[in-house]
């Protein structure tokens, strides 16, 4: 894991998408404007780039691209990032400050947009989440919902910044790891975490003889067993705690909840997961606010009953020692219901702090000065204020 209040760094390599690949990726008018700006004569340009929602900071990515497209190019590009990274940055308030040829930079706005907007608001969101449940350890399995691995690195890359300032803020302990090896290196990490998917549960036929393949192919690695293949959560569960009493004991053995929204978790329905929550969090039903925090606190799938009634056969079987993983659609807004119901979860596996808005991701770029003289369309006025800061 990475220093507190620290997101980890990525290892150097060549900028990604390389400098002779821009003009294939960059949007066509700022492709004519290069060249208009070449046969005219160059000027020096200050570019404010800003979002219309508040983020958390997240530059790295974009600004090592731009610094490596300098040097590819030859020319000088002054970078400024007002705020710190993992900082809160409000709507309208330029998260960086890009001056330098407009001939150098015209055609690369499209690419810098990129690779800021949506990892400042991923970075967001894992903030929110690792907030709303500082005693949990969270999971970054969004890599196979990105669209591609460019993606999944700037995810991953926004949980640790989002995380570490978690952990800055209120002590959580925020994103610990994540499911692969490309991107392990921003959690502080060598290698992805993870053990069994659904596929693994039907290859070996039973949940139990899944988890004694995968012991048996992994002996020195705590266990996270998934139990809703079959539909019995808790009859696997409870099968594998007596199979493997050492590993309960040693707190090596976990049960990872993931069932999907069609479904009540084995033993309950609705009366029951209001009697799971009056028992153990009265408090709860009387503090949702939407129909949506509802249906995560009594609803189907993996709501905050289903883990109380995980913990509770659990704990009756005598292995509080077992820990409970949950995954199936936890968002930002899940997270927050699970607060409301202190659901005893131990760690979330989850790859929904990405934005679930995508225009909310948009970054925007103005040209806020031309050779030293401010200038910048109506409207955007408000940016021409710091150009001096």
């Amino acid at each position: 894991m990475p220093p507190d209040g620290q997101a980890a760094t990525r290892p150097n390599g060549p900028a990604s998408p390389a400098a002779d690949e821009v003009a294939r990726l960059a949007d066509k008018y700022f492709l004519k404007t290069k060249e208009t700006v070449g046969r005219f004569g160059d000027k020096q340009v200050t570019y404010a780039v800003f979002m219309r929602r508040p983020v958390i900071c997240t530059p790295k990515l974009a600004v090592e691209w731009l610094e490596a497209i300098a040097r590819a190019r030859g020319a000088a590009f002054d970078i400024r990032v007002p705020h710190a990274e993992g900082a809160w940055v409000g709507a309208g308030e330029p998260l960086m400050m890009l001056s330098g040829p407009l001939y150098h930079l015209v055609d690369l706005e499209t690419i810098y947009l990129q690779k800021l907007g949506p990892a400042c608001v991923a970075a967001y969101n894992a903030y929110q989440m690792c907030v709303d449940l500082p005693n949990v350890a969270f999971l970054a399995m969004d890599a196979r919902h990105c669209a591609g691995s460019e993606m999944a690195e700037m995810m991953a890359y926004a949980a640790s910044v989002g995380s570490a300032a978690a952990r800055r803020d209120v002590g959580a302990k925020g994103f610990i790891a994540n499911a692969t090896d490309a991107t392990a290196h921003y959690f502080g990490n060598e290698r992805g975490q993870g053990t069994m998917p659904h596929a693994l549960i039907g290859y070996a036929g039973s949940t139990l003889r899944a988890a004694e393949m995968y012991h048996e192919a992994f002996p020195a690695e705590p266990m996270t067993v998934l139990v809703d293949y079959f539909g019995r959560e808790v009859t696997d569960a409870l099968e594998v705690c007596r199979r493997f009493p050492d590993l309960v004991s040693s707190g090596r053995l976990a049960f990872r909840l993931d069932t999907h929204g069609g479904r009540y978790v084995e033993g309950l329905d609705l009366n029951s997961s209001y009697a799971l929550l009056d028992r153990n969090v009265p408090k709860a039903i009387k503090g949702y606010r939407t129909e949506t925090e509802l249906r995560h606190l009594v609803g189907t799938g993996v709501s905050a009953a289903a883990i109380w009634h995980l913990r509770e056969r659990l704990d009756a079987e005598g292995c509080p020692a077992a820990r409970i993983v949950a995954s199936s659609g936890f968002t930002p807004a899940k997270c927050k219901a699970m607060a409301i119901a202190e659901a005893p979860v131990d760690v979330i596996g989850t790859g929904s702090y990405l934005p679930e808005v995508w225009t909310e991701t948009y970054a925007t770029s103005d040209i806020v000065s031309y050779d030293g003289t401010p200038s910048v369309k109506v409207g955007r006025e408000f940016l021409l204020r710091y150009l001096d800061r």
